[in-house]
């Protein structure tokens, strides 16, 4: 990577894609008014039309880019900021100059500011005003906080956290959400300068009705890269800051931080009721039990309900509180069992935590299968404890439940350590004889019983079993190459067959397959003595396919 400069080609390339990146290449002469600063590049680049791109070299997500052109404004690293980084990199040299200049022009600008009186600072502020609306309304908005005009910040708070004058059809659009964001995200500094002028009270309701704004607005927004929850947190901090420094009644605010909790709003805000506590004291800390509780009774289901009840156990280390409300409302799979057990495992209760595990096996209904996750933790406590037999019955009943290749795997692995495994093995088998009869086959294709052969190492069986099952060409594939030593002019047949349809076929992913097929093949051939029929196989070969120049040269990489 060059001096000073935080990315490279490869970098580049990540970022656009390849398709973007050779398009980028294109327009490295449409690049013009290149300009660096402190941690940024911007530049104009012309296109359809003339498009502002900016790299950021160390924000705080790393390298990154923007730029206004339509692909850009999606979120997307463009071909305009793979032809500004393009252009930056051919002179590397001028960058670490360009910067150090951009530093010291800072530098000197702070000095100056320093140095001017405060009418001169005056005029310089309402020269700006003048030209930029945006300042001029985010100073008027700060000014309105500081002399604690209530009506003002509120009404303009609602403005800014309004959706309609970004929304196209009623709904902001992700290239729109950004921009949003940035006029939102002005609403916090408002409510937080109020705070500093000691209007922390009222920062108190309008941080809160900022969060119900912005919570009703989240709907009408594709908030993809996540601007509200980032606001929303901010806003939650804000609050919390007006609470310390106002403190306000802790009984009312208890009961505002359960209703919050309880709404669809704590998405963006992620409050944490902990964080409250020197603001609640005892007495508001007791209310919002209270009240949690009492919400939890009438909705012993509710996600949000339960959040806030495990939340306030975990903290005062009331683990049967905890488990009580898991308890409450439990998987038909066992996997909330598992949860329990796992925390009474944490809390020091071993036996508990495995009678808790063994009650969701037991409660599982028959139509239902229990959680893998829960199969799993059972048998390692049973093997901990030498209850060998019962993690080799727990699996078995596993494995009649799910036939794969993964759930044979771990019965043999059970059975093996309980030296029980030729009386399992035998019934499995005829299992996945009878699902390969019926033609059942596993998530990539094939029958179970060919992969569960293969994987036991017997191969002569599993030949068998995949003549007479049809199995997929992965499994005659690993076939092949499994019984290529013993059974090679077989292994042979499968090669030429799985090339055949090979040769029809384009693309670099189609050659590397083809060219390691015809290496097996030639293998095959050298120990079956016939390498004069696969010098002839393989210049028919090249003489048919001579115009795929990426399939010639890759054969001749590897000698064929």
């Amino acid at each position: 990577m060059a001096q000073d400069l935080d990315f490279d080609e490869d970098d580049l390339r990540a970022l656009a894609g390849p398709r973007s990146f050779e398009r980028g290449r294109n327009y490295l002469a449409e690049v013009t008014a290149v300009e660096v600063g402190d941690g940024w590049i911007t530049a104009t680049v012309h296109g359809t039309d003339a498009y502002q791109a900016e790299l950021t070299l160390d924000g705080p997500d790393g390298f990154a880019g923007e730029c206004d052109c339509p692909y850009g404004r999606e979120g997307n690293f463009c071909k305009h900021l793979v032809a500004l980084g393009l252009t930056v990199l051919a002179e590397p040299e001028a960058v670490p100059r360009q910067r150090g200049r951009a530093r010291t022009r800072a530098q000197e600008l702070d000095t100056w500011l320093a140095a001017c009186s405060r009418d001169e600072l005056l005029a310089l502020v309402r020269e700006q005003i003048a030209e930029d609306r945006k300042l001029a309304r985010r100073l008027a908005l700060r000014a309105a906080s500081a002399r604690g005009d209530l009506v003002e910040v509120g009404a303009r708070i609602r403005e800014l956290l309004d959706t309609a004058p970004f929304a196209r059809y009623g709904y902001v659009e992700y290239a729109d959400a950004h921009a949003y964001g940035e006029q939102a995200s002005q609403a916090v500094s408002a409510i937080a300068a109020l705070i500093a002028a000691g209007r922390a009270t009222d920062a108190i309701s309008l941080s809160r009705e900022a969060m119900r704004l912005l919570g009703e607005a989240q709907d009408a927004i594709d908030d993809s890269d996540g601007h509200l929850g980032r606001i929303g947190a901010a806003l939650a901090e804000t609050h919390l800051d007006a609470c310390r420094a106002a403190r306000p009644d802790p009984n009312e605010t208890a009961r505002w931080l359960v209703g919050h909790l309880l709404s669809d709003l704590d998405d963006l805000t992620g409050i944490d009721p902990l964080d409250y506590e020197d603001v609640l004291g005892v007495q508001g800390v007791s209310r919002v039990r209270e009240l949690a509780a009492a919400a939890w009774r009438r909705n012993r289901t509710g996600w949000a309900e339960k959040y806030l009840m495990e939340r306030l156990a975990k903290a005062e280390g009331d683990v049967d509180g905890w488990v009580a409300v898991h308890a409450a409302d439990l998987a038909p799979d066992g996997s909330t069992h598992l949860s329990v057990a796992r925390e009474l495992d944490t809390a020091g209760r071993p036996d508990e935590a495995l009678r808790w595990a063994e009650r969701g096996i037991e409660e599982t209904p028959d139509d239902v299968t229990p959680d893998i996750a829960l199969i799993d933790y059972l048998c390692d406590r049973y093997t901990r404890a030498d209850r060998l037999f019962d993690a080799v019955a727990l699996r078995r009943t596993q494995f009649a439940a799910r036939r794969s290749l993964v759930a044979y795997q771990q019965l043999r692995t059970a059975a093996r350590a309980a030296g029980c495994w030729q009386a399992e093995r035998e019934p499995a088998l005829v299992l996945l004889r009878a699902d390969a009869g019926q033609r059942q086959r596993s998530w990539n294709g094939g029958p179970v019983l060919v992969d569960a052969l293969l994987d036991d190492g017997d191969i002569d069986a599993a030949w068998r079993a995949a003549v007479e099952s049809r199995a997929h060409d992965r499994q005659w594939l690993a076939l092949a190459d499994r019984a290529r030593v013993v059974r090679s002019a077989d292994a042979l047949g499968v090669y030429l067959r799985l090339a055949e349809p090979l040769m029809k076929q384009t693309g670099n992913a189609v050659y590397d397959q083809l060219t390691g097929l015809l290496l097996s093949m030639r293998d095959c051939h050298r120990r079956l003595g016939t390498e004069d029929e696969f010098t002839a196989y393989l210049a028919a070969l090249r003489a048919g396919q001579k115009r795929k120049r990426n399939l010639m040269r890759l054969l001749d990489q590897h000698g064929l």
